[in-house]
């Protein structure tokens, strides 16, 4: 296990560790502000496709949590740089998503449509309907590309736990046969874009997230220390179930920070 005290850069999960729903959870804000204090480079890393980085921020600023948007790093950014170096300038998209990924996939230059498309991009969609997992699948059927922006079958929400893009991705794997490749975590291509902001190396880094299969096991793949939270999908009864094990667990961010601090 690596110490706490050799963490120099933090990889830091939003949804179910600075917020679950509109509602911030115990010590968030507090904890951002001591790593300011400190100096501690860190970046907010989330599997959510469905808003921009600034739209982030003015969700985090309503709770109270003020960050810059060059700290937020989502999978609809990851995926749009993805396909950016697979795929030629204005090569045309079929998208199952929401304004984030939209945005980003934009950004890039591509087009969209539901006819000749190269690829077939899913993130969380509120909106989804039949027609549109109809599309999908015929596009896939036809040789598109399946890509999905993360494999979340749930997240947290402020009033349940509800259904989240990976469910989505399940549904038109079941109508295609074909699985997709999937671009956030526990893949390592968010976790490498946040280290490449930050100049961090994998020794002096630790990803603080809620799920064990996405945040602990993704940080697990790619030499980070990882650091588990129960504010939000894993609970110590899955802990205890799981075989992943992260290096360090803690009860919410109070502690975490109290643990932190204690190196001071």
């Amino acid at each position: 296990m690596k110490p706490l005290s050799s963490i120099k850069n933090l990889i830091i999960d939003m949804d179910g560790v600075l917020y679950r729903g509109r509602r911030p959870l115990p010590g968030a804000k507090e904890f951002l502000h001591h790593l300011e204090e400190r100096e501690t480079a860190y970046i907010l890393v989330t599997n959510n496709s469905t808003h921009t980085p600034e739209e982030y921020v003015a969700v985090l600023k309503e709770m109270g949590i003020e960050v810059s948007p060059r700290r937020i790093l989502t999978s609809a950014l990851a995926t749009a740089d993805y396909l950016g170096n697979l795929l030629p300038q204005g090569a045309r998209l079929y998208l199952i998503g929401e304004g984030g990924l939209y945005s980003a996939l934009a950004a890039q230059g591509f087009e969209f449509g539901e006819r000749g498309v190269e690829a077939v991009v899913v993130g969380m969609d509120r909106q989804l309907t039949y027609q549109k997992l109809k599309t999908a699948t015929i596009a896939i059927r036809q040789g598109a590309r399946f890509v999905g922006t993360n494999p979340d079958k749930s997240f947290p929400a402020e009033e349940a736990i509800v259904p989240g893009a990976g469910a989505i991705l399940a549904a038109i794997e079941a109508a295609t046969d074909v699985k997709p490749t999937v671009i956030g975590k526990p893949e390592p291509i968010l976790f490498q874009l946040a280290l490449q902001r930050m100049g961090g190396t994998e020794k002096e880094t630790a990803v603080i997230g809620d799920r064990l299969e996405t945040d602990i096991l993704g940080g697990q793949r790619c030499g980070l220390t990882t650091v588990l939270v129960l504010t939000g999908i894993s609970q110590q009864q899955d802990l205890e179930a799981s075989h992943i094990k992260p290096d360090y667990v803690f009860q919410d961010l109070i502690h975490l920070d109290e643990a932190f601090i204690s190196l001071i």
